[in-house]
């Protein structure tokens, strides 16, 4: 059974991004196609930086186009860390695509207030 899964840590901190949220789109087929992306979820990362069940699993992991957004001003702000106004990053959106439906795809973030970067994990 497939599932799509993702995991922040703040690096600036060295700890996971507890209580960042985060939203999950799905996306037109084409990256030139007309039509909105249609905003699945919005979560709260948990303590360990994840959220607590899968984003979408079984029959809901179908293939196609997604983003995840994730809030990482406002959680490097809840931080009290100082940032600039306008902050430097303010939402991070990572676009990727699902193909097969039956594998796992794990999508984390690694974050500061000033870089990111993010693989496909496992």
């Amino acid at each position: 059974m497939g599932k799509l899964t993702t995991h922040v840590l703040d690096t600036m901190h060295g700890s996971p991004a507890a209580g960042m949220t985060v939203r999950l789109y799905r996306l037109p087929a084409e990256p030139a196609a007309s039509g909105p992306a249609v905003c699945l979820m919005t979560l709260v990362l948990n303590a360990d930086g994840r959220a607590d069940a899968p984003l979408l699993e079984g029959e809901a992991l179908v293939a196609g186009r997604y983003r995840l957004v994730f809030a990482v001003a406002a959680y490097f702000k809840s931080r009290a860390v100082a940032l600039p106004e306008p902050a430097f990053l303010d939402e991070v959106p990572i676009d990727f695509g699902i193909a097969d439906p039956t594998a796992h795809y794990h999508v984390p973030l690694l974050a500061t207030p000033w870089s990111y970067s993010t693989y496909r994990g496992s």
